[in-house]
């Protein structure tokens, strides 16, 4: 269980991870789960849950950081249409592996979060949008999902509350862009995952043009320990604007690469030396990429910053998805980027001109330079064409797409000059 005292937590989302056979309805509630929902619908009126969450200045865990209980308190009341809750695990971003561990070793938690969500909401019909490939993690879901049906924990007139919900798997087909959460929405209706143009958000206009909220695996699974011992001690965890804990997914040049739930305002070097058991090579970080590949690149002179949304802005970069990309002295940034480059070039669905034309751009620039046929002139070229492809398109994947090109050139120019000038010869 999680203590009541907030300086003593140490997990949240992860509280339970380790138990055998969690998985099960039957060792779930045997340690916490659903504990405290027939509180929450007997006692709890939508308002009070999302003060609760407001209180609790949870923010997003999905990469944006919005706060949570701002969130739900846009969706308009008495409008006439159905409200939906949309779960995105679709947990696309290169270097993000921490949703499919709460989905596939303690599906429960996200269960109990999404009904107490939905009861705040007024929400008849959820849907949890998986990535296609976690075939094991969707199996997991669904037969959690099953059980609590039977457990009468789903369904018609949940626990004899009067509340009922309906919560169904939707399988998505492995499209990186399907993360941003109107393209989400519009294969969840069927069609192609293209973004929408915004306003009108989803909180007015979303699943089939109805209010509808969209959040993240680990947000959701957040709600019950918020609701269990109040926003006030969710609060009190982390640093102000930056509360509770994150669960950062670590890869890369560490000893022990693999997920840490952390307190908010916890530093890169806390996380990467007494978590991840230091770098490979190399007392300090040649690059830290803390939110996903998509994110600016940090250096060692940024090897103390806070693992916070401020901190991150701070120093030039973005928290993201908290997934903390490590590259220590070995590594080659041409080849890096180059692979990068590669990937949003496949993954951009080519609804915009900037994105579709540019990020092919970028690639076989890249390639070029990396086959030792680049020249001095490519560099203008690579910086041009993200500086005008970033902040130009429906989506953020221009964006995502241009950080690690411009974090390459701003950190690592002679580098890559060299590398051009050893090709070359």
């Amino acid at each position: 269980m999680i203590p009541s005292d907030p300086k003593q937590v140490k997990q949240i989302c992860f509280d339970r991870i380790n138990i055998p056979d969690v998985h099960t309805l039957a060792v779930a509630r045997k340690h916490g789960a659903y504990e405290f929902l027939p509180t929450v619908l007997a006692e709890f009126t939508a308002a009070k849950i999302i003060d609760e969450v407001k209180v609790s200045g949870l923010r997003g865990r999905g990469g944006a950081g919005f706060p949570t209980g701002l969130k739900w308190s846009f969706v308009p009341r008495n409008t006439g249409k159905p409200t939906y809750l949309l779960c995105n695990a679709d947990e696309g971003e290169p270097g993000t592996f921490k949703d499919r561990d709460i989905m596939r070793f303690d599906p429960h938690l996200l269960i109990e979060g999404m009904i107490m969500a939905g009861f705040a909401l007024g929400v008849r019909d959820a849907y949890i949008y998986i990535r296609g490939e976690f075939v094991h993690e969707a199996n997991v879901l669904n037969a959690a999902i099953k059980e609590a049906y039977a457990a009468n924990l789903l369904g018609e007139n949940i626990l004899g509350s009067g509340y009922s919900m309906e919560l169904t798997v939707h399988r998505g087909a492995g499209a990186y862009v399907c993360g941003e959460e109107t393209a989400l929405i519009e294969s969840l209706e069927g069609k192609p995952g293209r973004p929408r143009f915004k306003p009108p958000f989803p909180a007015v206009e979303g699943f089939y043009r109805c209010p509808t909220v969209v959040n993240n695996v680990e947000t959701l699974a957040t709600v019950p320990a918020i609701l269990k011992h109040g926003g006030a001690w969710h609060a009190a965890i982390g640093v102000p604007n930056n509360t509770g804990c994150k669960i950062f997914s670590v890869s890369g040049h560490v000893n022990k690469p693999g997920n840490y739930e952390v307190p908010m305002g916890t530093s890169l070097k806390t996380l990467i030396e007494d978590y991840c058991g230091g770098l490979q090579h190399g007392s300090v970080p040649k690059v830290v990429i803390p939110g996903g590949s998509s994110t600016p690149w940090l250096t060692a002179e940024h090897y103390n910053t806070p693992l916070t949304y401020d901190g991150m802005i701070k120093a030039g970069s973005m928290l993201g998805s908290g997934a903390v990309i490590v590259l220590d002295e070995t590594a080659d940034v041409v080849s890096f980027t180059r692979r990068l480059a590669h990937f949003y070039a496949h993954e951009s669905c080519g609804q915009c001109t900037p994105c579709r034309e540019g990020t092919g751009w970028l690639e076989r620039i890249m390639d070029r330079i990396e086959a030792g046929q680049g020249c001095e002139g490519d560099l203008r070229v690579l910086k041009d064409a993200s500086t005008h492809m970033a902040g130009r398109t429906i989506c953020a994947l221009a964006d995502g797409a241009a950080a690690p090109i411009l974090s390459m050139l701003k950190h690592f120019p002679e580098e890559v000059r060299a590398y051009l000038a050893e090709n070359a010869a």
